[in-house]
């Protein structure tokens, strides 16, 4: 699987609000996202331009292991 280079950090919270996701902070350049399916996550994303491709693999392996699914399988759906 190869990541995306030009993701940005708002792109990023637009596709992870399809997993129930939403704001619950923003404190200067980094906006807090909460869901409460499958219990509760938290999840820090940047908001900038371009996400640093580790910073990426980071959150994304973080959602995929909060909802027991693959990474290939969280990025598919962000991506729609």
């Amino acid at each position: 699987m190869k990541l995306p280079r030009d993701l940005s950090g708002y792109d990023l919270i637009k596709g992870l609000k399809k997993f129930g996701y939403t704001i619950t902070r923003k404190t200067g350049s980094h906006i807090r996202l909460s869901t409460s399916i499958n219990g509760e996550h938290h999840i820090t994303v940047p908001a900038h331009d371009f996400l640093r491709i580790g910073t990426l693999a980071s959150i994304l392996t973080a959602v995929a292991g909060h909802f027991n699914i693959s990474k290939e399988e969280v990025l598919t759906k962000i991506a729609k």
